[in-house]
């Protein structure tokens, strides 16, 4: 696949634990490695390693997730062919694009990351060194070689003005694309693409709350 263009759309809530909540990885941390996460304190994070050297560093501490009860639409595209630096990778929350990152370390122009690289294991939820995603997540959706809008997975409601999801987004899927997630708890692929996942471990439990209809919860 493409290791300098892709995008990663997920939707996630409940995240108020502890712990680091890991939307995506790929490859071995702390060797080379890739990780999108949202940290336990309210930011987000993108990091890129090399041979155990941060090649790639991006910090957003603050934003904070508010609502325990609501959805965030997360969405991460990455062009590392991109000349301007600040154009080689973009995060957008609920449609709105983050710009106050904290410190950045941009990847150097064409960088490779992991991502798509055939001899790394790809995880969803997940990174190798023990981190997970502990909450809900929904329509995990990735695009290979394509950087997305988050318009293309999401738009505003026209009687409210908030963010809500489309549920069957028209994207081009690219070699490893795929949709996980869309439909219960299944980790099987429901593109046309079949790049189906393994449950690496832990329990996957199908929730009737979803992005689309939010059960009010106690």
């Amino acid at each position: 696949g493409n290791r300098r263009t892709f995008t990663i759309s997920a939707w996630g809530k409940d995240m108020k634990d502890s712990a680091d909540h890991v939307i995506f990885s790929a490859g071995q941390f702390p060797s080379e490695s890739f990780q999108f996460a949202i940290e336990a304190s309210g930011g987000y994070y993108v990091q890129a390693r090399t041979s155990g050297t941060d090649n790639t560093w991006l910090y957003e501490g603050s934003r904070k997730l508010r609502d325990p009860n609501g959805y965030y639409h997360i969405v991460l595209a990455v062009d590392t062919t991109q000349a301007t630096d600040t154009n080689r990778v973009k995060l957008y929350i609920n449609g709105e694009q983050s710009s106050s990152w904290s410190s950045p370390n941009y990847p150097s122009q064409n960088y490779d990351y992991p991502v798509n690289e055939a001899s790394e294991v790809q995880y969803i939820g997940a990174n190798n060194n023990g981190s997970k995603f502990n909450g809900i997540m929904s329509h995990v959706n990735f695009s290979d070689g394509y950087a997305l809008a988050p318009t293309v997975f999401g738009e505003t409601d026209s009687t409210t003005g908030e963010w809500k999801i489309k549920t069957s987004p028209s994207f081009t899927l690219g070699t490893n694309g795929f949709t996980i997630l869309k439909d219960g708890n299944t980790i099987t692929d429901q593109s046309s693409n079949s790049n189906n996942f393994t449950l690496a471990g832990g329990t996957l439990t199908k929730t009737e709350d979803s992005p689309s209809n939010v059960f009010a919860t106690l």
